[in-house]
């Protein structure tokens, strides 16, 4: 959980001159994690997931949008953080032609299937070292985050893990997240 945490304020990078700070994310671990696409084990699907950390994890999810997540565990060990939302920074204009549906900036990378399109994600990502200064999509450190909140991942199928609290977000910037977080969400500094 510490790895998704750490990842709120960086810079998501994209050679096209597009630039996003990531103020969203949710966290899978193949190890007690029924939500997680590792946890039944290594597939071709999955494989990048038991890689080092810092690649890239693209994914088709239900046929309709393609889904960015970091590796987040030492090799051989399957981990990943799902990028939710994030704050853009840098090319709104490329990213709204590539969403036109999104009627105000905030709406542009607020959820995972958003942020994949403003950024032409697809699986020709898969694999990609993201901390390579060279990549063409990477990550840069970014904002200091002072205050994180935490709640329940979105979109899991009852008992699947939709109840562990791995969802976390920038305390600062919850208008720019995916979703409201519920009453009562926990604050973590």
């Amino acid at each position: 959980m510490e790895g998704a945490q750490a990842l709120l304020g960086w810079d998501l990078v994209h050679e096209e001159g597009l630039r996003a700070r990531i103020v969203e994310v949710e966290a899978y671990r193949a190890e007690g994690d029924p939500g997680c696409h590792a946890h039944r084990g290594k597939t071709p699907r999955n494989a990048v997931m038991f890689g080092p950390s810092g690649h890239a994890y693209v994914y088709f999810n239900y046929g309709v949008h393609w889904m960015l997540n970091v590796t987040a565990h030492a090799e051989g060990f399957a981990a990943a953080v799902l990028i939710r939302a994030a704050k853009p920074v840098q090319g709104q204009e490329l990213m709204g032609m590539r969403r036109p549906k999104a009627r105000v900036e905030r709406d542009l990378l607020s959820g995972p299937g958003k942020l994949a399109a403003a950024f032409a994600l697809t699986g020709a990502q898969n694999g990609l070292d993201l901390l390579s200064e060279s990549s063409a999509l990477r990550l840069e450190p970014g904002a200091l985050v002072h205050r994180i909140v935490s709640g329940p991942r979105i979109g899991l199928t009852p008992g699947k893990g939709d109840n562990l609290p791995w969802r976390f977000a920038d305390a600062e910037s919850l208008d720019w997240v995916s979703r409201p977080f519920p009453q009562g969400h926990s604050n973590r500094v």
